[in-house]
């Protein structure tokens, strides 16, 4: 495809991957495509031909070492074209030198195995519409955060992802007004011993991250972000993570889509039994 030219995309201008995500049945939150873009503005790349959007990829660096691929979409009537493999290459020059983490659709796996990625593990996603009961409405230990929680939660966050993640996790964590974004913190002995986040999407809520230090503590958070919201719950929870699978089960989410967590460089080791739902499959 000699007239593919493929670039950086604004917030604005990568807004077009966010419907073909929706296309795709992806569920994207409303209120993602500024914080992910603040992540890292010249990881989003869009494909045009002729000046129209026909592919996409996310390649967010981390650190100094590792990034984050996702958001690889080629529109239905450019695909076999060449803009895809085009497209990926772009994202992957862009991530050149750098142990690379992605999420990808089961029948994409191959693919991914023949571009040097190996498999880590699976990533459920559960979903439903879960009976929280008044009295596992909110214990006294978990709270909203705050901007004072910041450092420490930094800090708790960096314990589950492979490489440091402040700007991303700090907006995550502390939404701007109008935002349908909510974090909490469970806190046990003046220390953080969980972190959830729950926003609204296109469809229902998802949760993530879900990370606690024991099952009680997910438990409890999990029944206080779903606290008092309405529709459908989705939550992404490591298949390696057995207390993970259960707590989905307790509250009668069913499993309705699943993706091959996969690397290309060494995979980094995460507390996986404390990850009882990842943050995004688009970021990691």
């Amino acid at each position: 495809m000699i007239d593919l030219t493929i670039a950086p995309a604004s917030a604005e201008e990568f807004s077009i991957a966010i419907e073909w995500a929706a296309a795709e049945g992806w569920n994207p939150g409303l209120d993602d495509l500024d914080v992910f873009h603040n992540a890292d503005p010249a990881g989003f790349l869009i494909g045009r031909r002729s000046g129209e959007p026909v592919s996409s990829i996310s390649v967010v660096r981390y650190g100094a070492d590792y990034g984050f691929l996702g958001f690889y979409i080629v529109r239905p009537d450019a695909r076999g074209s060449g803009a895809g493999i085009a497209t990926w290459n772009a994202g992957m020059a862009y991530l050149r030198g750098r142990c690379v983490g992605l999420d990808g659709v089961v029948d994409q796996q191959d693919n991914y195995l023949k571009s040097g990625f190996g498999l880590a593990g699976r990533n459920i996603r559960h979903s439903g519409r879960p009976d929280i009961v008044s009295e596992e409405a909110m214990p006294g230990t978990i709270r909203s955060v705050t901007a004072a929680d910041l450092p420490a939660l930094l800090v708790y966050d960096r314990q589950f992802f492979a490489a440091p993640r402040d700007v991303f996790a700090s907006a995550w964590a502390l939404p701007d007004h109008g935002v349908r974004r909510t974090a909490l913190l469970a806190v046990g002995e003046n220390e953080i011993c969980g972190y959830g986040v729950i926003r609204a999407c296109q469809q229902g809520y998802k949760i993530g991250p879900l990370f606690a230090n024991d099952e009680t503590t997910a438990i409890d958070l999990f029944a206080a972000l779903c606290r008092h919201r309405e529709g459908e719950i989705s939550l992404d929870t490591p298949q390696d993570n057995p207390a993970a699978i259960a707590l989905a089960a307790r509250y009668g989410l069913e499993p309705v889509f699943e993706t091959a967590r996969m690397y290309k460089g060494p995979a980094p080791a995460l507390p996986v039994a404390s990850i009882y739902g990842i943050t995004t499959f688009e970021l990691g």
